[in-house]
């Protein structure tokens, strides 16, 4: 059963750090596909930072391994408290689609490298 601090629909409204090795932290509230997802440190979306995971590409959630790729990143980060980095992405910025680029970490494991170890599909845009 999910806890009310969890979100069954994208509902992250918080403003998103905007420079480069800005840190938060919080819970993983919401998974929206294989590589982002939402962090907020209490259960107010208005306080939920949305992330674009910079260390892992999945597919696409609409091609044929995207479902899975979410399902993994759920059952891997969701309700886990998290620590983030914000990094600049290929482009050069911190935000792209609004959303942070960041590098989470459960305890000292980054996600993408959790990914990775339960062999989660990658490639995407």
């Amino acid at each position: 059963m999910l806890s009310p601090a969890i979100a069954l629909a994208d509902q992250c409204e918080a403003p998103l750090p905007r420079q480069a090795g800005q840190t938060f932290q919080g819970a993983v509230r919401y998974v929206g596909d294989g590589d982002s997802l939402c962090v907020g440190s209490s259960s107010n979306p208005d306080e939920w930072i949305e992330v674009r995971l910079a260390d892992f590409n999945a597919p696409e959630l609409h091609s044929p391994l995207g479902p899975q790729s979410k399902r993994l990143l759920e059952q891997i980060a969701l309700g886990q408290h998290t620590t983030c980095t914000a990094v600049r992405g290929r482009s050069g910025r911190v935000v792209t689609y609004d959303r942070v680029i960041a590098i989470c970490k459960i305890g000292d494991l980054s996600i993408g490298n959790l990914l990775r170890e339960q062999n989660a599909p990658e490639g995407g845009n």
